[in-house]
């Protein structure tokens, strides 16, 4: 039987490996190898079969033993077991991957693997002769692989997930799907495979546990309700069963809109007032209807249902937004004929879808009451132009015609003509001004000017007085040119002014004359401002307006009740001379009391000089018990040394200075008696009380008296030498005063002896 290189392969995972034979390779020439090998085959070991055993290795990854780990061993027929045989691994990963026992044939893995980074290896077996190192089998190329684990966790490669979906969708709509990568080997175990499972937002939405589609799980989700939802899914391998590796990502689903809510007015029924003067196409006001849905859903077309005078009266046109409903004077507007106008709007949506109609009707109706408001219009003539005619050279005064004009708004005003000015530079004509005849006031040459053009002015008496000019600002980025009505709000007008919008943002305020209140009285003027921008904003200010006094030029004299009743104004120098008089007042008030503290001050005494808790300081050394000279130490030291005070001779005070006295009341009391100490102490207290020449301020008295009744005296009379006593015949004295002092002059009376030792 011919050699053939046997390979034998243990498996650490405990199973066995199939083999396979690979037939020989015939015609093999053994000048196949002169080029890349140094020696050359001999003939004898050419072999005309190559018989090698094969099949692959396999090493688990992340496996981390204490010694390298056997994976397999290489052996060969020639191999006798006399150690000639030396085997060869050569190609990735070999001599620092992978060892060979060149002995043995044993392949040992070194190090840890990861299959991740690489899942196979491709080497090259050899045997040689170990003393010629020649081939005796041409090389062989062989496969380790590395066997997978399960060590990675799934992963989202594109989380966050962002989906949207249109709200009211059917159970099982389709969202979006998320897929999660897994490093391990699918073709190897459940390591790779995946399950999804919704962690986060359910009951709403569900996920596929394989595909990971989400899909709606709730019907009639309303984005009014909620328009965005957060949906966490979670991927787990080893096919969702326990122990497996996990990862999760999260979902934002957006809920897009359709057109699932009619349009609706916030109220029944819209009031508002426009002036009868106001032109066609003017600004009324606006209505919105409110629908929850945006963007094309939400847009909206208006128009009036009633065709009778409100119809003809007014019009109603949606705004570039299509979200307001604009009212506009469609024809002129007359107080005299109708004062208010009442019909009904709607609101509809323009696009409408068939799929919610059920939800419908999509549009509303709301009623609207517009009030016609007064204004103070000028008088008409009754007729636009006049057409007279006068003879030439007529004399002066001759009649000529006659103009008429009444007030729309009070037939019974009276009415003043007059020529306007320029119209008659030569004064041609005069017009009477209670009836509006016209004279001529010169002759007239038809050759020199054959037609006279003059313009009449009817002016109404005592109304329309222009009391102020009111401007308003809107003061959002468009404010400048937005147009802002300016007028009384509805019901509630004052009676005695007049708000006329002069629509460029202004408003003149007129008075009408015949209504005027008192002075010193007020007027508050409502008002109300309303701007021409998406929504409409309005304002409602209060103008107060007072009654004040002005003079014959127009310029306010005074303003307020107390005017009419107060005395004519002080004149400037009246003020001046006031002014003098109290700054000279208030000069003397304060001259007098900076002389007042002054003497105050002078008959105090200095502040250095108060005995008020106050401690003397005597500089004089003083010389011990023996110095009688300063103090009455007799006085101090026993009461009964001190002579008596004279009853008609005042005691001196020691503590304190010196000052001018009265003579102080004597005491009526008996003098105490020498041994009385408490009698003496009440006695000089009651002479301290009743001196008037004593500051009353506290004092302190220092008496160094013992009492009476020891048979040891005084301990610190003046005259006592008890340290000579001591010194001639001892403590022995001491005895004598009582068994207290007994120890005493056994301590001090005993005789010094030898010292201790």
């Amino acid at each position: 039987m011919a050699s053939f290189l046997q390979l034998l392969l243990a498996w650490l995972g405990g199973c066995g490996c199939a083999g396979r034979l690979v037939p020989s390779v015939q015609g093999t020439k053994a000048g196949a190898f002169r080029g890349n090998m140094s020696q050359r085959w001999e003939r004898p070991l050419l072999r005309s079969r190559r018989s090698w055993v094969w099949n692959q290795f396999f090493v688990i990854e992340e496996y981390a033993g204490p010694e390298p780990v056997l994976i397999g061993r290489l052996h060969t027929d020639a191999d006798r077991g006399e150690g000639r045989i030396k085997y060869v691994l050569t190609g990735e990963g070999a001599g620092t991957v992978f060892v060979i026992d060149e002995k043995t044939g044993n392949i040992h893995v070194t190090k840890t693997l990861d299959r991740e980074e690489k899942a196979q290896y491709t080497l090259l077996a050899q045997a040689v002769d170990r003393a010629s190192n020649r081939p005796l089998e041409p090389p062989s190329e062989f496969i380790i692989k590395v066997q997978d684990i399960n060590d990675n966790p799934p992963v989202f490669l594109h989380g966050p997930y962002h989906a949207t979906v249109p709200e009211m969708s059917n159970v099982g709509t389709s969202v979006i799907q998320v897929t999660a990568h897994d490093a391990d080997d699918p073709l190897y175990g459940n390591s790779a495979k995946l399950v999804y499972t919704v962690l986060e937002g359910l009951p709403f939405f569900s996920v596929d546990p394989q595909t990971g589609v989400i899909r709606t799980a709730t019907p009639n989700m309303d984005r009014e309700t909620q328009q965005e939802f957060l949906v966490v899914v979670q991927a787990k391998d080893m096919g969702g069963h326990a122990g497996g590796l996990s990862g999760s990502t999260t979902v934002t689903v957006t809920l897009s809109d359709v057109n699932d809510n009619p349009p609706r007015f916030p109220q029944s029924s819209y009031q508002f007032s426009v002036v009868e003067t106001a032109p066609p196409g003017s600004a009324v006001g606006r209505l919105r209807a409110h629908d929850p849905d945006e963007g094309e859903n939400a847009l909206m077309a208006y128009s009036i249902l009633d065709g009778g005078d409100g119809a003809e009266a007014f019009a109603i046109h949606t705004d570039s937004l299509g979200q307001d409903g604009i009212i506009t004077v469609k024809k002129p507007l007359d107080f005299e004929s109708r004062r208010s106008y009442t019909f009904r709007v709607e609101a509809t949506n323009t696009l409408i879808d068939p799929q919610y109609i059920r939800k419908g009707p999509f549009k509303d109706v709301a009623t609207v009451r517009i009030t016609v408001e007064d204004a103070d219009e000028p008088p008409a003539f009754s007729r636009p132009e006049y057409h007279l005619a006068v003879y030439e050279n007529s004399p002066p005064g001759t009649l000529v015609g006659k103009v008429t004009a009444v007030d729309l708004d009070s037939p019974s005003s009276v009415i003043r003509y007059s020529i306007l000015p320029p119209t008659d530079p030569e004064r041609y004509f005069s017009i009477n001004p209670q009836d509006g005849t016209i004279l001529t006031s010169v002759p007239l040459d038809r050759e020199v000017l054959p037609w006279h053009n003059m313009t009449v002015v009817a002016t109404e008496l005592g109304k329309g007085q222009l009391v102020q000019l009111i401007r308003a600002v809107d003061r959002d980025e468009d404010g400048n040119v937005s147009r802002i009505i300016i007028r009384s709000p509805a019901g509630t007008r004052e009676p005695n002014v007049t708000v006329r919008d002069n629509k460029d943002n202004s408003a003149s305020l007129l008075l009408r004359a015949g209504r005027l209140l008192a002075q010193g009285t007020f007027l508050l003027v409502p008002l109300e401002l309303v701007d021409g921008g998406s929504p409409t904003r309005t304002g409602s200010p209060t103008l107060t307006v007072s009654i004040c006094r002005c003079r014959r030029d127009g310029a306010m004299h005074s303003c307020g009740p107390e005017a009419l009743g107060s005395p004519a104004g002080l004149s400037t120098g009246a003020l001046l001379a006031i002014l003098a008089c109290v700054g000279t007042l208030l000069a003397l008030v304060l001259l007098f009391v900076a002389l007042r503290r002054q003497k105050q001050a002078a008959l105090l005494p200095f502040e250095e000089e108060d005995v008020r808790e106050n401690i003397i300081t005597y500089d004089d050394e003083g010389g011990g018990e023996e110095d009688t000279e300063a103090f009455d130490m007799a006085a101090l030291q026993n009461p009964d040394a001190a002579p008596p005070p004279p009853q008609h001779r005042r005691l001196l005070r020691r503590d304190v200075l010196p000052r001018p006295h009265f003579p102080p009341s004597l005491s009526t009391r008996v003098p105490p008696q020498p041994h009385d100490v408490a009698s003496f102490l009440a006695a000089r207290l009651s002479e301290v009380d009743a001196d008037p020449s004593v500051p009353p301020y506290d004092s302190i008295q220092v008496y160094g008296y013992e009492g009476q009744g020891s048979s040891a005296g005084s301990l610190s009379s003046p005259g006592s030498s008890c340290a000579g006593d001591s010194d001639a015949g001892g403590y022995e004295y001491l005895e004598e005063w009582g068994p207290l002092f007994r120890t005493l002059a056994e301590l001090y009376g005993a005789p010094e002896g030898p010292p201790l030792t």
